[in-house]
C-alpha cells in the first residue's frame, strides 16, 4: 500500500500543551509525489493570545474571536490525519499538541510519524542551520508569511518533496518504520550519537547547541535508560523543553551501579547541569563552625550552613549539630558561653554573661583538642570492587571520614597498604550525600571494604 502523508503546522498560545492551545492549524495532504488535499483554519483558544505570541505570529485575539473552536474542526483534523504518516518540522511539537487536542475532544489518535528536521539532517548534512527558515533559504525554497500554520505547512511540504527527490538511499523509508528508532529521538540529537551507547553501566550526558552540559545521569544499562528520556507522551513545560534542547550524548563506561552513581553525584555538583534538580534536596543545611572572636576566644557555634564559613562537620539536622556541639563541649570540659546554638531560623540563644571567663589559652586549646578529636576520629578506608574487565579493579578511597576519590586499577597491580589506592584514583571534592551513599553501600557490602591500618576503627 502507498505512503500518504498529512504535512501539518500549527501556532499556538505558548510552547506546551499542557496549559497551552491551537490557535491555527493546516494540513496538507501528499502522496509523496504530489499535493492532493488541504485543509487550513484559525481556532479560537478559548484564552487570551499572549502579547510576544501575537508579536511572532501576527495572530491576534479578534482574528480567533469568531473562529471555530478545537472540537468544532476535530472529526474534520482526525479524518485528515487516520491512516496517514504525520510529517512537521521539529515533529514531536506539533504531534504532541494535536494528539491532546483531539484526546480532549474524545478521540484516541496516534501515527507514525516523519520529522522534516531529521530527515535534512540526513539527506543533506552540513548545512548551519536547520531552523525552517534558515534551511528553506539555503536551499532555494519560498517561504510566505512565515509563522503562520499555512505559510510554514506549504514551506514543509515543498522541503518534503524537495528530500523525496533528493533521499537516494531511502532514509525517509527507514525513518517511517514503526520500528526505527529515529522518530523517538529529539529532534537535534544524531541518531549515531544514541546508537553508539553502549548497554553497559555508566554516566551519561546531555549537551545543548553550546556543547554545555544540560543533563547528567547514571545508568545500569546506558542504551536502555536514555531511551527512556525519549519514550512516552508527558507534555508538560520542562520535559518539551529539556528534549529540544538536547543536541549530543556522551558517556563514561562505569564498573557498576554503585561507580555509576557516585560519578553521576560528583559529575552534578561540578557541572551543575539545568536540568539536574533532584540534587539540591541533599544538600546539608546545618553544620558545626569554629571561628574566633575580637577579644581571641575561639567558638564552636552549630546552625545554617554558610557560604562564607568552612564546617567543621556537616548535619543533617540543627538537633544533631546541638547534640554534636554539646557531647564534645561536655567532653572536653569547655565552657558552655563559647558555645553557640542557632534556631532553624539561625536566630543565637544568646549570653551576656561575661564574669570570670576562663584563660584564653586554656579555653583554645580545649577548642583546638576537640576539633582535633572529632576530625582525627574519622576513618580512612578502601572499597575494592570488580572493574570494568577482568583485568582490572574499581576502587573508592575516603580519607578522614571524606570522600577523597574514585577510579580503576589494573589487576597486577599489588596493593600491600589500603592507602596505596590513594595514588590510583582521580580526586573528587566530597559531600555530605557521597558519604551517605558509601556508608549505605559498605553496609551491604562489608568484605569490600579494607580499613588503613593507621586509621580509626570504623
Amino acid at each position: 500500500m502507498k505512503n500518504e502523508y498529512a504535512i501539518v503546522d500549527i501556532e499556538t498560545t505558548g510552547g506546551n500543551a499542557s496549559d497551552s492551545r491551537i490557535t491555527e492549524i493546516a494540513i496538507i495532504i501528499h502522496d509523496g509525489k504530489n499535493i492532493i488535499d488541504r485543509f487550513e483554519t484559525l481556532v479560537n483558544p478559548q484564552k487570551e493570545i499572549p502579547v510576544p505570541i501575537f508579536a511572532l505570529t501576527g495572530i491576534n485575539n479578534d482574528m480567533v474571536r469568531n473562529a471555530p473552536i478545537f472540537d468544532d474542526v476535530s472529526e474534520k483534523i482526525l479524518e485528515m490525519l487516520t491512516d496517514r504518516i504525520f510529517v512537521a518540522h521539529n515533529v514531536n511539537f506539533d504531534y504532541t499538541f494535536v494528539r491532546h487536542e483531539l484526546e480532549k475532544s474524545g478521540f484516541k489518535w496516534t501515527a507514525r510519524k516523519l520529522c522534516t528536521v531529521r530527515a535534512a539532517r540526513k539527506i543533506k548534512p552540513g548545512l548551519s542551520s536547520y531552523s525552517l527558515g534558515k534551511l528553506c533559504s539555503s536551499l532555494d525554497i519560498p517561504i510566505k508569511q512565515q509563522h503562520r500554520a499555512g505559510g510554514d505547512a506549504d514551506a514543509t511540504a515543498i522541503l518534503f518533496s524537495r528530500l523525496m527527490e533528493w533521499d537516494a538511499e531511502e532514509e525517509i523509508m527507514k525513518m517511517i518504520k514503526k520500528t526505527s528508532q529515529d522518530q523517538r529521538l529529539p529532534p537535534n540529537l544524531p541518531p549515531q550519537d544514541f546508537d553508539a551507547l553502549p548497554e553497559k553501566a555508566g554516566v551519561y550526558y546531555f549537551y545543548n547547541d553550546v556543547n554545555k552540559v544540560i543533563y547528567v545521569g547514571k545508568a545500569v544499562n546506558l542504551k536502555k535508560r536514555v531511551a527512556s528520556h525519549f519514550s512516552g507522551h508527558k507534555i508538560t513545560p520542562q520535559r518539551q523543553n529539556f528534549l529540544r534542547d538536547i543536541y549530543s550524548i556522551s558517556f563514561e563506561i562505569c564498573a557498576n551501579e554503585f561507580m555509576a552513581l557516585l560519578l553521576e553525584c560528583t559529575e552534578i555538583k561540578s557541572l551543575w547541569p539545568t536540568y539536574n534538580t533532584a540534587l539540591k534536596r541533599f544538600e546539608p543545611k546545618f553544620g558545626l563552625y569554629e571561628y574566633e572572636a575580637r577579644n581571641g576566644y575561639k567558638y564552636l557555634a552549630a546552625g545554617k550552613v554558610s557560604k562564607f564559613q568552612t564546617c567543621i562537620e556537616y548535619v543533617n539536622t540543627i538537633h544533631d549539630g546541638i547534640n554534636l556541639l554539646r557531647s564534645l563541649a561536655q567532653q572536653f570540659e569547655i565552657d558552655y558561653r563559647f558555645c553557640k546554638y542557632c534556631t532553624t531560623e539561625g536566630e543565637n540563644f544568646k549570653n551576656n554573661d561575661s564574669n570570670d571567663l576562663p584563660e584564653v589559652i586554656i579555653h583554645n586549646e580545649k577548642v583546638e583538642n576537640a576539633i582535633t578529636f572529632l576530625l582525627s576520629n574519622r576513618p580512612s578506608f578502601a572499597v575494592i570492587d570488580k572493574g570494568r574487565s577482568s583485568d582490572e579493579r574499581s576502587c573508592i578511597w575516603v580519607e578522614n571520614g571524606h570522600f577523597y576519590g574514585m577510579g580503576y586499577i589494573s589487576s597486577d597491580i599489588g596493593i600491600t597498604e589500603p592507602s596505596d589506592i590513594k595514588d590510583h584514583v582521580t580526586p573528587y571534592r566530597s559531600n555530605q550525600y557521597i558519604m551517605q551513599l558509601i556508608y549505605s553501600y559498605i553496609q551491604k557490602y562489608p568484605r569490600k571494604v579494607f580499613t588503613d591500618k593507621n586509621s580509626n576503627s570504623m
